[in-house]
């Protein structure tokens, strides 16, 4: 029986008009649907503006639920943007090949995201001097240079990983927030032959 419209739940707006996914009780199922919706939500509202509710009702599920996955909207969105264990997975290997890999690998994840990609919300973050963001910042950095210890060990890898990151940041600025410039314009595989070079000349010159 359809109720009356003194029945029916009031119409929300805002943050709250993305669409709700139909609960599920398996618990991986769960965790994907959250991070799913929590990249989403970072990339659409950034990070300041973005809700564990907000994220919790794009996913169709609790915001208890989101808390007990994760701990804090900072824990969530480091789970979002993918780890140095994730991009480990991709880049490991010979040296002599890594700034190839770096860069597909990069390029891949932006054009799959649409530009979409947290790191994008992250950006706009650290720009916009939002405390949460530089410590989150800080963090992403710390699991890069890990990460790169594996492949590349040396006594200067600190100042070449801070170097490939500020690197891809202004190519992320350029291409996926300004949007406008040859960056911008570049099929991806273009994108990834003009970055390879550069890369191999931060990492490995």
């Amino acid at each position: 029986m359809t109720g009356s419209p003194a029945e029916m739940p009031p119409a929300e707006s805002g943050q709250d008009a993305a669409p709700i996914k139909k609960r599920t009780r398996e618990p991986e199922v769960r965790r994907a649907a959250i991070l799913e919706a929590a990249r989403d939500a970072f990339a659409e509202r950034g990070f300041a503006k973005t809700t564990i509710r907000d994220i919790a009702r794009r996913a169709g599920v609790t915001h208890g639920l989101v808390i007990r996955h994760f701990g804090s909207k900072e824990q969530l969105f480091l789970a979002a943007v993918p780890s140095s264990q994730n991009l480990m997975a991709e880049v490991a290997g010979d040296p002599n090949s890594l700034p190839t890999r770096v860069a597909r690998s990069y390029v891949r994840r932006m054009s799959e995201s649409g530009g979409s990609d947290p790191f994008v919300a992250l950006i706009r973050a650290v720009a916009s001097e939002e405390d949460a963001a530089k410590s989150l910042f800080a963090a992403m950095q710390d699991e890069s240079l890990e990460m790169y210890r594996h492949v590349i060990p040396g006594p200067d890898l600190e100042a070449r990983v801070g170097s490939v990151g500020a690197y891809l940041i202004g190519v992320t600025f350029s291409r996926y927030v300004f949007r406008s410039g040859p960056l911008a314009d570049m099929p991806d595989d273009e994108l990834v032959r003009h970055l390879v070079p550069n890369l191999r000349a931060i990492l490995l010159g």
